[in-house]
């Protein structure tokens, strides 16, 4: 089965991977490096090395995700989603806090993100929970609510570290599966109205100052440039100065300082800086591939639970692709997210190869059961010629 597996994985996927993670580690470095020894006054290549192991980590989790029968995942749906909630409930007694979220556990010196496996959770949950509510998809109260709940609840539990990033991604994620799985259009309708009436709560009594600055700041950052406003006004001289072909590989002039985040959300305008337009544009393409490859997955896979899966991956990368970039071009207010396989960050890096891995996984059980059928129908064409 094995030998089968590898001989349809679809390695354009592998290889646009390979190439973001390459041209991430590359510019983890250059981004980093000063930043390491000025700031926090480590090696140049502390911040590379640790992002080099955690890709290692993403390799072998991305690797177990392809081995893996995606349709092994509807077995264990209770004990992730149970642990997940758990984790996340403990954050708020042992978590560490950084940046003025309470969002990590610290071991062994590495920080670990539990809300990274709430986006895996979501993702595999809500593809199975509407896999085995098919036959009664139509009926809210049964079908959908259910679900609905839980989500609110993870979702509440990562706004509340705060984390308003990894919550806008969690609840896009999970109102495109619920919407790609077959429910009534008055149910979306319903479902959309119940979102705008959430998303005015939740800014009228969960955002806090802090985030109330991020927002202040994409609307007018110049107003509070040596404030809330600072990365991203210099995000601006960045993506600017780098022009169409940028300075060069290591010359970015906004690292030394002037960028307090470059290695991390920011890491797309020094990519603008030192590689220019170029640089920003083949991110992109990378990105968009890896999309619209997970929808065409997505629409060839007759699974519902594997095409509900492939949609929540897709929708992952997408989501998290424009809210980093949307928080960088001042389109959205700064949130921390990782531009994914770029941005240095460990946890979001080794949940995204994982999940990708899932993706492959599906895609190739999809090409073995196409190639069975096309040599059925070449044996069956063969028997009435004869």
């Amino acid at each position: 089965m094995l030998k089968k597996l590898f001989r349809h994985y679809d390695y354009s996927l592998i290889v646009t991977i390979c190439m973001l993670l390459g041209l991430g580690l590359i510019m983890v470095y250059s981004a980093s490096m000063v930043v390491a020894v000025s700031r926090y006054e480590l090696p140049s290549a502390y911040f590379f090395q640790r992002q080099l192991i955690w890709s290692c980590l993403g390799i072998f989790a991305g690797l177990v995700g392809m081995i893996i029968p995606y349709k092994v995942y509807m077995k264990f749906v209770k004990p992730i989603t149970v642990i997940t909630i758990f984790l996340l409930i403990l954050l708020f007694v042992v978590g560490h806090t950084s940046n003025n979220a309470q969002s990590w556990f610290t071991l062994g010196g590495f920080n670990i993100q539990p809300s990274e496996l709430a986006k895996l959770t979501v993702i595999v949950y809500l593809a199975s929970v509407f896999a085995k509510k098919q036959a009664f998809i139509s009926n809210f109260k049964t079908s959908v609510l259910p679900p609905l709940i839980l989500i609110c609840i993870i979702f509440i539990l990562v706004e509340a570290q705060p984390d308003l990033g990894t919550a806008m991604i969690i609840a896009g994620v999970a109102g495109t599966i619920i919407i790609c799985s077959g429910i009534r259009a008055k149910h979306v309708i319903t479902l959309l109205i119940l979102s705008l009436i959430a998303v005015t709560l939740m800014f009228t009594f969960m955002i806090s100052n802090v985030q109330s600055d991020r927002f202040q700041a994409a609307y007018d950052p110049f107003s509070i440039q040596q404030g809330a406003g600072k990365q991203l006004v210099n995000s601006y001289i960045a993506i600017a100065s780098g022009g169409f072909t940028g300075k060069g590989l290591g010359q970015s002039i906004e690292k030394a300082g002037f960028l307090p985040e470059p290695h991390t959300d920011f890491i797309i305008a020094i990519i603008g800086e030192e590689l220019g337009f170029i640089g920003i544009l083949f991110v992109i393409i990378c990105l968009a591939y890896l999309v619209l490859k997970g929808i065409v997955i997505a629409i060839r896979c007759k699974d519902v639970f594997g095409s509900l899966l492939a949609i929540g991956v897709s929708s992952l990368i997408a989501i998290q692709t424009f809210v980093n970039l949307g928080a960088a071009t001042g389109l959205l207010p700064i949130t921390g997210v990782t531009l994914p396989f770029i941005s240095y960050g460990g946890s979001s890096l080794v949940m995204l190869l994982f999940t990708m891995g899932v993706l492959i996984n599906i895609s190739a059980f999809v090409n073995i059961k196409r190639s069975h059928q096309a040599n059925q129908g070449e044996k069956e064409n063969a028997i009435e010629t004869h």
